[in-house]
């Protein structure tokens, strides 16, 4: 099975200038753990910011939230991974970097999301059938 097969293309963008109360409401608005951020010109690279960056910085490192913007605490440039490539090896590089998601990228540009949870979901209907 193919990245493409299992990735999400439905996923939602901010700006890396946008404030992280501003992030938190679009994601609440959206029902999403995280966000890609934008790039910021055709040579950048996507980010990724999630809850946990945010409770990371906000709770742990007591920030205020209103101070804080989205580049002050996103992870960049996030880990992606082509849409023609074995769904093992987007599993492998969760595992070897542990993270929960990968952006699914094609010339530079954004085309998806492959999550752990898809990739157990799709492994468990082959173990046990749909």
């Amino acid at each position: 099975m193919l990245v493409k097969e299992v990735m999400k293309t439905e996923f939602y963008l901010i700006s890396p200038l946008a404030k992280i109360r501003e992030a938190l409401k679009l994601m609440k608005e959206k029902n999403v753990r995280f966000l890609i951020t934008e790039k910021l010109n055709p040579h950048d690279t996507y980010g990724i910011i999630s809850y946990t960056d945010i409770l990371q910085a906000v709770v742990a490192e007591e920030g205020d939230i209103d101070l804080l913007n989205v580049y002050d605490i996103y992870t960049k440039p996030a880990l992606f991974i082509f849409e023609d490539v074995d769904i093992k090896y987007a599993a492998k590089m969760m595992i070897n970097f542990k993270v929960r998601r990968l952006l699914v990228l094609e010339n530079n540009e954004l085309k998806g999301v492959v999550l752990m949870d898809d990739i157990i979901e799709n492994l468990m209907e082959d173990i046990f059938g749909q």
